[in-house]
């Protein structure tokens, strides 16, 4: 079955793809959900046509989100987290406290557009994350997590 997305679906493509899917995941999920719709003709002459007349925004708008990204390129946050015995954490540091270190920098980035390997840190020291600011561009966030001062 072929659909056009209407939305980001997570590890099936991005709003405005045509993609092909199981017949039963279309029917029964996607489209009830308004996640897609059928990709009949007609539907993929109209889809044609706002793609045309959205060209030169989204160049824009990939202007825009290329400037955040080289902000959030220089960006070295750190996260200070309870830390037991050695260097592990009580709990874990994870895309929603990269999202409000992020804020504090007056950048607003949602935490599903943040992909922290393994899911989520649970020791001391220096990683990178993956932000995802448009399906063009995506930016790498240096963040170390350093113990709480006591």
């Amino acid at each position: 079955m072929e659909i056009i997305l209407k939305s980001d679906v997570q590890n099936l493509g991005f709003k405005d793809d045509i993609v092909e899917v199981k017949n039963g995941y279309g029917r029964n999920f996607l489209i009830p959900q308004g996640l897609a719709v059928l990709a009949t003709a007609s539907a993929k002459k109209v889809h044609a046509e706002n793609l045309k007349q959205r060209a030169h925004k989204e160049a824009k708008i990939i202007a825009d989100a290329q400037e955040v990204a080289n902000r959030i390129n220089q960006l070295s946050l750190k996260i200070f987290a309870k830390v037991g015995t050695g260097d592990k954490l009580f709990g874990s540091v994870s895309s929603i406290d990269l999202a409000e270190a992020l804020s504090k920098h007056n950048e607003i980035v949602d935490k599903k557009y943040i992909l922290v390997q393994g899911g989520s840190v649970k020791r001391t020291g220096s990683y990178t994350a993956q932000v995802r600011l448009h399906r063009e561009v995506m930016a790498s966030l240096n963040f170390e997590v350093v113990p709480e001062a006591k």
